[in-house]
């Protein structure tokens, strides 16, 4: 007779049981075996042992810190049993009688309910109807609900009754990841409590003992790349390290984690932090694309950049923040390094610049072009002085110690082309000078006409033997408002004309001061403005020396002369004699006209607070 006929089943020879990942394998049956929620544990530990065991639990944390897990350790807690044990008990040496069952999520009295799925009033009712009946066999009846802020506002206030007065056989367990999203009423009928992140000494060591257990070979690298990208979570770790198991047929490497996760070599992440923060684009833009050829995706290498400017950024507050066990010995030494010679003003400005890049990438058609563009405003704005120490070279050494501006030098193989082509929109720098004004006569005399060379700017209709590029003459605010106007910058020319008190001007250097009521971005605009402008690398400073008013101030001043003088003209005075409630509104002289409309017209769009939003400034760009 057969082992089917006897009724006695067997596996056929050479079968093997299906394999359970490893989340699921090691999944902690009690207490002991729960990692990184010390306090917790030490709360439940105290309340069993003195017996104020409460009537229901709120669970709350991100994604795979425990909070089902620990629900279920609660329930086989309180109904563990064995043959010398009968009471609650947090020490669970021993399986108990129902511990298997309950683990398992298959037993009679502790009732698992999915609210995500079961988010109704009627799946409550039936709850509620069911609280009366005492448990069939264990000690207490316990309800676990996971994900409880899906539940529905009515599904909450049927269960608040119940929650608030239960049964003295049942116990509640809710466990959710969006706390802010559960009723108050709800938590303030539970002991809450919140499971923290795993740290990553804690996970690495949890995961090497895995590793030991499942006879894996698993480098400190590869672990310092899994407990970084599981972020806290022990289930995304272990599954991480399940993936990681497959990828390297039995043996995980750390260059078969980061090939799995699609991450870019440590090293030349921070390598091309280096050449950014030296301002080499070339050289930025030929390790970005050795990259990508490579298999990294550039949002990645982005992403990779910014979490090393935080890292800099962190260790210049906190340099013990080196000695986290999920940062390589090569990333504290060479952050620590970076962290003492990079300012804060440039980590901040780096970082915002990696986050709109990151956010491009996401818009954009071909990632890696962003990416590009990214590399190459991060490289051309980082080796600027920032204000601080601008102000403290000149406070040290005066203002002949300021550095001289940078030009780009044009590629030996390649021509250099105008950047305003002839006939174009702009106009080529030689005609934008030939349309600059004079200073007003109302200027004052002393100022010199300071002749600014454009580097980079080809004159229209330049012969090859022309190596000189033509001069733009910038002596005064006026001369600043005549530039704005021929490059067609309408925004730029009324915020010089109405905002902008000059107090010094030297070649690549304009120190102002600002009326109340300028835009908040108006300095580095304007900054950027000139560089487009002419050509050449300007610090435009604010400053507390003495300033002349605004060109619309002395304007205005200049308007209340002319009327003053007009009123004393006997002529004038005649024809107001003449007419009673008439008055001098307005003085023009002749030849400005025509000059007056075009500032009225520019006043209206400031009145019209175009001015006033930043993003607007940016809109001739």
């Amino acid at each position: 007779m057969s082992d089917t006929d006897s009724g006695t089943a067997t596996k056929p020879e050479g079968a093997t049981a299906p394999y359970r990942v490893l989340a699921r394998k090691y999944r902690p049956a009690s207490f002991e075996d729960l990692i990184g929620q010390e306090p917790m544990v030490r709360t439940l530990t105290n309340a069993f042992e003195t017996g104020r065991i409460a009537q229901a639990w709120m669970l709350t944390g991100v994604r795979g810190v425990g909070k089902t897990t620990t629900a279920r350790i609660l329930a086989r807690a309180l109904n563990y049993q064995t043959d010398s044990i009968d009471q609650p008990t947090i020490h669970m040496v021993e399986p108990g009688i129902h511990d298997q069952a309950i683990m398992e999520g298959r037993h009679v009295d502790v009732v698992e309910m999915d609210a995500a799925s079961h988010t109704g009033i009627d799946d409550v009712r039936e709850i509620i109807a069911q609280v009366r009946y005492r448990p069939v066999s264990a000690r207490y009846k316990v309800y676990i609900i996971d994900e409880v802020h899906m539940l529905s506002n009515q599904a909450f206030n049927g269960l608040l009754k119940t929650l608030e007065e239960p049964p003295e056989h049942v116990k509640f367990v809710f466990a959710t990841t969006e706390i802010r999203k559960v009723p108050i009423t709800v938590l303030s009928r539970c002991q809450r409590f919140d499971l923290r992140r795993v740290d990553t000494p804690t996970l690495i060591a949890h995961l090497q003992k895995i590793a030991g257990a499942e006879d894996v070979a698993i480098d400190a690298e590869a672990l310092r790349l899994i407990a970084r990208a599981a972020e806290g979570s022990v289930r995304d770790a272990l599954s991480l390290t399940d993936q990681a198991i497959a990828h390297g047929a039995g043996a995980i490497s750390g260059v078969a984690v980061r090939d799995m996760l699609g991450l870019a070599d440590r090293v030349r992440i921070i390598d091309l932090f280096e050449t950014l923060m030296k301002g080499d684009g070339r050289a930025a833009l030929t390790e970005l694309r050795d990259q990508y050829q490579a298999g990294a995706d550039p949002a990645v290498v982005l992403a990779d950049l910014a979490d090393f400017t935080h890292l800099v950024t962190t260790l210049r507050y906190v340099p013990e923040a080196a000695d986290d066990a999920a940062l390589s010995p090569m990333e504290a030494e060479r952050g620590l390094a970076f962290s003492t010679t990079l300012s804060i003003r440039t980590l901040s400005q780096v970082w915002q610049m990696l986050l709109k890049a990151l956010e491009e990438i996401r818009n954009a058609t071909t990632p890696r072009q962003a990416a590009e563009m990214a590399l190459i405003r991060i490289a051309h704005a980082a080796d600027m002085p920032s204000p601080d120490d601008l102000v403290r070279l000149i406070r040290k050494e005066g203002t002949d110690a300021l550095p001289a501006p940078r030009t780009q030098p044009a590629e030996p193989s390649r021509p250099a082309e105008p950047r305003d082509p002839p006939g174009g929109g702009n106009g080529s720098a030689a005609s934008a000078q030939a349309r600059l004004p004079r200073p007003a006569s109302s200027a004052s005399p002393s100022r010199a006409h300071l002749a600014l060379a454009s580097t980079s700017a080809a004159p229209e209709r330049a012969s090859p033997q022309q190596s000189a590029a033509p001069e733009i003459a910038i002596g005064s605010l006026e001369d600043l408002v005549a530039l704005a106007e021929t490059k067609r910058d309408s925004l730029m020319r009324v915020s010089i004309h109405r905002y902008l008190r000059l107090v010094k001007l030297v070649p690549g250097r304009l120190e102002v001061a600002l009326t109340p009521e300028a835009p908040r971005t108006l300095i580095s605009d304007l900054t950027r403005k000139l560089h487009e402008w002419t050509g050449q690398r300007w610090v435009v400073a604010i400053s507390s020396g003495e300033a002349m008013p605004t060109l619309e101030e002395a304007e205005t001043s200049r308007r209340a002369t002319l009327l003053s003088d007009a009123a004393l003209d006997p002529e004038v005075a005649a024809i107001l004699s003449a007419f009673p409630g008439a008055k001098i509104v307005d003085v023009r002289l002749r030849g400005e006209a025509e000059a007056a409309v075009v500032v009225e017209e520019l006043a209206a769009l400031v009145d019209d607070d175009i001015l006033n939003d930043p993003s607007e400034m940016d809109d001739d760009e």
